[in-house]
């Protein structure tokens, strides 16, 4: 189990390091990075007291440099990688009507040669994965044609798959609803997978665990996936009513184990199973690295919880039909506290045992805070 956890492997990404808010107010912090590369050092940081959060995703054109060669070598010097590699096609004026699946050509081609730049930009990087979401939608009947628009985000990912180099994915992001509210152009995990079966077995599904309508049973959706080699990876956060990009297990700690335990089952934890553990989260008013090692735990925690529960003895009870004894022992796992464990296993490997006090007393908060001032606080619009 201590091998396991070990092996595990949690990507942060980058704008969550940066300022953010909701629709009403965007919540400047002291200490907030300015550039890609302070971004990187806090990353840095998670993964030097949790020890299982390695990579960070960055997002472009937030994160745009001159020289991407020499911002890998940057994160590699700090002891991480560069992780998936985000495009922006949301976030500009041309793009009111949509991206790839925006009804004039001239804007579509804009957003494709966006997403191949950032085909490019992995491959400078060293990144294996292109991590794709589109806002592209409508808010009334008749607006544009839905088949139509399905058949430009068709043309779009086929572009852009067919410029993959042989070791990147191609990982394919929905959401129910917003910014549009009639139709999204990728609603759900079935419209996801449909595109992605047609592309290629280097197309795969990522799944928001924020990105789904209430009451949602987000672990059949990981189960399918997984089933049929489709389930590239995860955006982890939180919600209570809409994609709310809370910590994640702040919510519902219950379904985290639930996802994590199909996870288990399925022998998809292990880095070489191909799924992609990332966060994607937005702390608008909570300090912005301590809520990253927070949700780091509560994952891994879960994930400690999933690889506790007792397979043999679940399968029995499911083979006899016995129903509770089969919830027991899923319930006997969940209920387990498993923070001792992980604090012994982080003493094992020279970690602190205690990563949030460790960083409120490493100093780390009140150098960056008293470093970073001047110039302009990266984050929403950066």
């Amino acid at each position: 189990m201590k091998a396991q956890l070990r092996r595990h492997r949690i990507e942060t990404p980058s704008w969550a390091y940066g300022n953010s808010g909701t629709r009403f107010k965007v919540y400047a912090q002291a200490g907030v990075p300015r550039t890609p590369q302070e971004k990187i050092a806090d990353a840095a940081k998670v993964h030097e007291l949790t020890g299982v959060a390695p990579s960070i995703a960055l997002h472009i054109p937030w994160d745009r440099v001159d020289d991407y060669p020499a911002l890998a070598r940057f994160a590699t010097d700090h002891g991480i990688a560069v992780g998936a590699i985000n495009p922006n096609v949301f976030q500009e004026d041309d793009y009111r009507l949509g991206s790839v699946c925006n009804p004039d050509p001239k804007i579509r081609r804009k957003a494709i040669d966006h997403l191949l730049e950032c085909v490019d930009i992995g491959i400078r990087t060293g990144s294996s994965i292109l991590s794709l979401w589109f806002a592209d939608g409508t808010n009334y009947p008749g607006q544009d044609s839905i088949r139509a628009r399905q058949d430009r985000l068709a043309d779009a990912l086929s572009e852009v798959y067919g410029q993959l180099p042989g070791d990147m994915r191609m990982l394919v992001e929905y959401k129910l609803f917003e910014p549009s509210f009639y139709t999204m152009d990728l609603p759900d995990w079935g419209t996801s997978f449909a595109h992605c079966v047609n592309l290629g077995p280097q197309a795969q599904v990522l799944v928001d665990t924020g990105h789904h309508a209430p009451g949602t049973n987000i672990e059949f959706i990981v189960a399918v996936l997984r089933r049929a080699g489709k389930l590239g990876g995860f955006h982890f956060n939180s919600r209570f009513y809409a994609d709310d990009d809370l910590m994640v297990g702040a919510a519902d700690p219950f379904q985290l184990f639930r996802i994590m335990h199909e996870i288990v089952a399925a022998d998809a934890l292990a880095p070489e199973a191909g799924v992609a553990f990332m966060l994607d989260q937005c702390h608008n008013i909570e300090a912005k690295v301590p809520a990253m090692i927070r949700s780091v735990l509560n994952v891994q925690e879960a994930t400690a919880k999933a690889l506790l529960v007792d397979q043999e003895a679940l399968a029995a009870a499911q083979a006899a039909g016995d129903v509770l004894a089969a919830n027991a022992v899923l319930m006997d796992a969940y209920n387990t506290d498993v923070r001792p464990l992980l604090a012994e296993l982080r003493a094992e490997d020279g970690l602190d045992p205690d990563p949030i006090g460790a960083y409120r007393r490493s100093g780390y908060q009140e150098k960056i805070e008293a470093e970073r001032v001047g110039g302009s606080a990266m984050g929403w619009g950066a």
